[in-house]
Parts: C-alpha cells; sequence; structure tokens
C-alpha cells in the first residue's frame, strides 16, 4: 500500500495575476470582416503544464486538432462551436491525449477560455481537407502564425 504523499522540501506554490502577464497571438485568419485572432496569456508554462488565459476574436476559427498531453477547457464567457456542440459559458471540455476535437469557430462575441495542458501542449491537425472546406464556406483564409515567446526548452512546431 503507497503511503499518502507528504511536503516536498523546497517546493513553494506560484502566484501569477492575469493582469501582470503578456497576451501572445498565436493565430490568426482573415475573415470577410477583417483579421481575426486567438491571444492567450501563459499562467504557468513548465515542461509539466501550460495554464492559460485566452481571448477569441469574434468568428475566429481553428483547425480539428489534438495535443501532445490531456487538454481542459473551460468557457468563461461568450461561446464557440466545437465541432457540432455549442459551448457556452460554463462548458467543461476534456481532450485526452490523442483525442481529436474542433474545428473550432467562435460566437458572435468570441469567447474567453481558461485552459490547462498537462505535458506537451503542442497541437497536431487532424482534418485539414475538412479546415479548407470551411474556411471556403466562410470566405476566410489562413494568415501565417504569428511569432511568439516559446520558453527555450520547447520548439514551436505550429507551422
Amino acid at each position: 500500500m503507497s503511503e499518502t504523499p507528504g511536503p516536498k522540501e523546497g517546493v513553494e506554490p506560484r502566484f501569477r495575476h492575469v493582469d501582470d502577464e503578456k497576451w501572445q497571438e498565436v493565430r490568426a485568419v482573415e475573415l470577410p470582416t477583417g483579421p481575426a485572432m486567438v491571444r492567450e496569456k501563459w499562467l504557468e508554462f513548465t515542461p509539466r503544464v501550460l495554464s492559460l488565459y485566452a481571448k477569441w476574436d469574434p468568428g475566429m476559427m481553428i483547425h480539428k486538432h489534438g495535443h501532445n498531453s490531456d487538454h481542459v477547457i473551460f468557457v468563461l464567457e461568450g461561446s464557440m462551436l466545437c465541432g457540432d456542440i455549442e459551448c457556452t459559458k460554463g462548458m467543461h471540455i476534456t481532450l485526452e491525449q490523442g483525442a481529436a476535437f474542433g474545428p473550432f469557430v467562435a460566437g458572435p462575441e468570441g469567447v474567453e477560455l481558461y485552459e490547462v495542458m498537462m505535458g506537451d501542449p503542442r497541437s497536431w491537425p487532424a482534418d485539414t481537407p475538412g479546415f479548407e472546406k470551411l474556411l471556403d464556406e466562410k470566405g476566410a483564409k489562413r494568415l501565417p502564425n504569428p511569432p511568439i515567446d516559446m520558453p527555450d526548452w520547447i520548439e514551436d512546431t505550429r507551422n
């Protein structure tokens, strides 16, 4: 029988306030109304966990994808479609490593999210032709991924 874990020497809580963190522009598309962006504030980014606060502009779209880790999303404000599921304020999504979800389309007011990835947060595409079709249907096009300030220990593999 294992023992209940106890305190670990030298390990202390870390505190951050979202207002003190800088925005990272991480994804973008061009809509008929102009550019739309996903912006994130990374509250914790270590090899074990990424926690973030995200704001998506109205109509922003992201392809169906999965992550190299377990991933949870909580909708704080606004709404988005995840595939055919409307996710409104209070919705919680669990994505296990190896599963895919999406495509995502932010609602008319955009969406604000709190996300946690437990492990390698980098993603992989799951349905590129389906996303190209969605972009065509919405009169949108992909824009290059904006440059981001990744920690030195992880490579940006978005492109």
